[in-house]
């Protein structure tokens, strides 16, 4: 249970650090990731970054008996909701649920002794003899489902009623997965071992040994040939590459050899992945375009570009078809937000005459900053324009974004310069945006330029003043 003690250290470590520092952590990583650093591990802390900048309410942690039980699921989990299927994955939100069933219908005298019992156990020092508590209590634990599935599968009303005990979208199958991973822990932890801890290229010669290890009878067979692929891909910087060993097995890039081999699933697993990201671009944008969104649109636009480079797809194929459709959605989801910037930008910086300014009032720096995050976001997908089917619409949106730029900054320059005393607040912060966004769009030359002519514009104003 080395490993999932590991990755609880780094949540706690993660949940602890300032709102600040958190902030600085994901711009970071998304930057290095963006110039393909080699940085082990940078995904795993990133989606736990994701997951802590969306959570307004931080959830209860669960007892330490209930994450001693699920610890060998670790490197099968995933964030999502439990109504989408992930090949070989179990969403990580049906645990407590579960947990919920085994303590309440299950084994709730038992569930309450052990608890109590690990407790102890960690508070005199002894984490060995907990984890010893945890194992033994799984193994009774993985009797007690096996026997509750097995009388499901054969009478309906027990499968209805405890479908109705665990809750989740899919009872059956979560108990089952949760209950084939238990009792395979060992298999799985020894697999586990054997893997490096961080594959950044699936070149053929690691293809090669991973594949080897994987047939192996020792890696548990069919049973558990689901589970260590996604053990696999969880190790791989690119989670995509899971794919060559698909390849590899069928000696073919064609999709239909490769149907026909038991790796075949290998694609189903990268294809469920990239709908997750999918999912979660679109949590990030409806956010307010999180600082991960860059992140994610690369892995996805890296995802989609290594199916269809490694693995000929023939168009009318489910495989084709599937793909098809997902970067349909990514080019729906991101259209919105690309061609609304130049109508966004154009609304702040518009030469407005003296009437509709109050005051010493300036433009809001929020609106300010969220055009130029968003000005950042439309540079971004420029560069995966291609592979994610917006090339129309990122270089219609950053062309108008410079025509209307260019001259406008002329107008705001000229304003500032004959600004009066109640708006050259106005015309002053709307000059400094477009500084900022120009910095974006032309580069630090042009913005440079445009900061003289601002200070000039600024000192022709005070002198007029004076006289």
């Amino acid at each position: 249970m080395a490993d999932g003690l590991l990755v609880e250290r780094l949540r706690k470590y993660l949940r602890d650090l300032s709102p600040e520092a958190r902030t600085l952590l994901m711009t970071e990583l998304e930057r290095g990731l963006l110039r393909g650093d080699d940085m082990p591990g940078a995904e795993l802390v990133l989606q736990e970054l994701r997951r802590n900048a969306r959570d307004t309410v931080r959830p209860k942690r669960p007892g330490t008996l209930a994450r001693l039980f699920f610890q060998p699921l670790e490197p099968i989990l995933v964030d999502d909701s439990a109504t989408h299927n992930h090949p070989g994955r179990i969403a990580r939100i049906v645990l407590d649920p579960v947990w919920d069933w085994i303590c309440r219908d299950l084994m709730p005298g038992e569930a309450k002794a052990v608890t109590d019992q690990v407790a102890l156990a960690f508070e005199n020092g002894e984490a060995e003899r907990a984890e010893e508590l945890a194992q033994a209590f799984q193994d009774r634990a993985a009797i007690r489902i096996q026997d509750a599935l097995t009388a499901a599968l054969s009478d309906d009303k027990a499968r209805r009623r405890l479908a109705g005990q665990i809750g989740t979208p899919r009872p059956i199958e979560d108990a089952t997965a949760i209950l084939t991973v238990i009792k395979a822990r060992d298999t799985l932890a020894a697999f586990g071992s054997q893997l490096p801890n961080h594959i950044k290229n699936f070149d053929d010669s690691t293809v090669t040994a991973v594949k080897a290890m994987i047939d192996a009878p020792t890696a548990g067979g069919p049973a558990l040939f689901v589970y260590v692929l996604v053990m696999t891909m969880s190790r791989l910087a690119a989670p995509w590459q899971l794919i060559r060993l698909a390849v590899r097995a069928a000696g073919s890039d064609n999709a239909s050899r490769i149907a026909e081999t038991p790796y075949a699933v290998t694609v189903d697993i990268v294809l469920a992945e990239v709908q997750r990201m999918i999912r979660e671009l679109k949590s990030e944008l409806r956010s307010g375009r999180g600082l991960a969104v860059g992140a994610l649109l690369k892995s996805i636009h890296d995802a989609s570009r290594g199916l269809r480079s490694e693995i000929n797809f023939a168009h009318e194929s489910a495989w084709g078809r599937g793909l098809a459709a997902l970067r349909a959605q990514v080019s729906d989801l991101l259209k919105g937000e690309i061609e609304t910037l130049p109508g966004r930008v154009r609304r702040l910086l518009r030469p407005r005459p003296i009437k509709e300014i109050a005051p010493n009032s300036a433009l809001d720096q929020n609106d300010v900053r969220e055009a130029e995050a968003q000005i950042e976001f439309v540079n971004t997908c420029r560069a995966y324009a291609g592979e994610l089917a917006l090339s129309e619409q990122t270089t219609r949106t950053w062309s108008d974004l410079e025509h209307y730029l260019d001259p406008a900054t002329a107008a705001l320059v000229e304003n500032l310069r004959t600004a009066g005393e109640s708006d050259r607040p106005f015309r002053q912060s709307q000059l400094d945006a477009a500084v900022r966004f120009c910095r974006k769009v032309f580069g630090e030359d042009y913005a440079a330029l445009l900061l003289k002519a601002r200070d000039v514009a600024a000192s022709a104003e005070r002198k007029a003043a004076k006289g």
